[in-house]
């Protein structure tokens, strides 16, 4: 099962009481562990997180050099407890615009855990589906091409769509949009959106989520079973 977060409500979080943006970041920072943590025994075996958006850049740059910071101190500091969890990493986005730090982070990171088969965490940095998909068909050419060879090549533009389509996509914060996030693979995902701030998301939150989720009748464009069954 592949379930996608939008990880929302950091900033918010800290404003509302009183700290800087940047607390409400390293908060959000204990709440991916969280979810990692319980993911795995809940039945994800995918997990991908939005932690930060090619829009993103517009932020002030005190701030945006703050998270990237906090991303690379993250990815260092918890390769460890990836490798001993079996979980295998996977960051989504461009590099190319990423502090040298952050780059050599993710690729420590990524060589270190690259035999976790428990869980598959992806993380997006620098990220937008909509530029991944532009890539893609820029890549692909105008030949005929389908729907597997054309995720394929979104794959190679940094898209990861090498991963399962998202069954689940869950936004924290009370925002209700997806954001440029795994447009692609989000074709058929149930979404659900939550008011709860990211910060102080829990493993309770990924397990109420799974629970409303499982209540959903997916029908991929078809009939309720009731209604095929009746005809």
């Amino acid at each position: 099962m592949h379930v996608a977060i939008i990880m929302d409500g950091n900033g918010r979080w800290a404003t509302a009481r009183g700290l800087p943006r940047a607390a409400g970041h390293r908060r959000g920072a204990e709440a991916v562990r969280r979810a990692m943590e319980a993911a795995a025994p809940l039945g994800v075996g995918t997990l991908s997180l939005f932690a930060f958006s090619s829009d993103n850049w517009t932020r002030p740059p005190d701030e945006v050099a703050s998270l990237l910071e906090l991303f690379a101190e993250f990815l260092s500091a918890e390769a460890p407890a990836l490798v001993e969890r079996g979980v295998r990493l996977g960051v989504l986005g461009r590099r190319d615009r990423l502090p040298p730090s952050l780059r050599e982070a993710i690729e420590r990171a990524e060589r270190a855990t690259a035999a976790g088969t428990r869980l598959r965490l992806r993380i997006a940095i620098d990220y937008s589906s909509r530029d991944a998909i532009v890539r893609a068909g820029a890549a692909a050419g105008p030949g005929g091409i389908d729907r597997a060879g054309f995720a394929r090549w979104l794959a190679a533009a940094g898209d990861g769509g090498d991963a399962p389509d998202v069954d689940l996509l869950i936004r924290t914060g009370g925002e209700q949009r997806l954001s440029d996030f795994l447009l692609w693979e989000c074709a058929y995902a149930e979404l659900v959106f939550l008011g709860r701030m990211w910060p102080d998301f829990d493993g309770d939150d990924l397990a109420a989520a799974l629970a409303e989720f499982r209540r959903r009748e997916r029908r991929f464009g078809g009939l309720p079973a009731a209604a095929a069954t009746a005809r």
